[in-house]
């Protein structure tokens, strides 16, 4: 198994995971049409041996210049408690390094498992670009009932 960014012919593996997750409440749906527009946000896990064979995958979205977001981070039920799911968020952070990003945070229901990253709790409110961009479409809002979490990189 490896992290490389996501292609193109791994969208449709990546949607059947993210709706698996979805299903059970535990993530947000993800459209075809979003993961294709978004296809440079996401790094994936990928078994080396057969090319587009993804087990997890998890996305950074840049929100400003400063400010980038860890979002749909799920690995497939058989390749969990390996620590796969710790490598794809810290790919995601080198990333964000490399951008110049200084805050990331993320919108969770496992903030024990971002925390042993680094991660602190922080009011949601303090990205109100997030709300704008996203939370106002979210079918829980404005009753969200996940845990934000925030890493300065810097």
């Amino acid at each position: 198994m490896h992290i490389k960014k996501a292609a193109a012919g791994d969208i449709t593996a990546i949607h059947s995971i993210l709706n698996y997750y979805a299903e059970q409440d535990l993530l947000l749906p993800r459209s075809l049409s979003e993961l294709y527009d978004h296809l440079r946000d996401y790094f994936v896990l990928e078994n080396k041996e057969k090319a587009h064979s993804i087990h997890g995958v998890c996305g950074l979205r840049v929100y400003w210049e400063d400010l980038a977001e860890i979002k749909s981070l799920a690995v497939s039920k058989d390749q969990q408690d390996r620590g796969f799911g710790s490598k794809l968020v810290r790919a995601c952070l080198q990333e964000a390094r490399s951008l110049g990003i200084r805050k990331v945070f993320t919108l969770t229901y496992v903030p024990d498992f971002f925390m042993r990253l680094g991660f602190k709790e922080v009011d949601r409110s303090i990205f109100p670009q997030k709300i704008w961009a996203d939370c106002l479409k979210c079918p829980k809002f404005p009753d969200c009932d996940e845990v934000a979490l925030a890493i300065d990189l810097q």
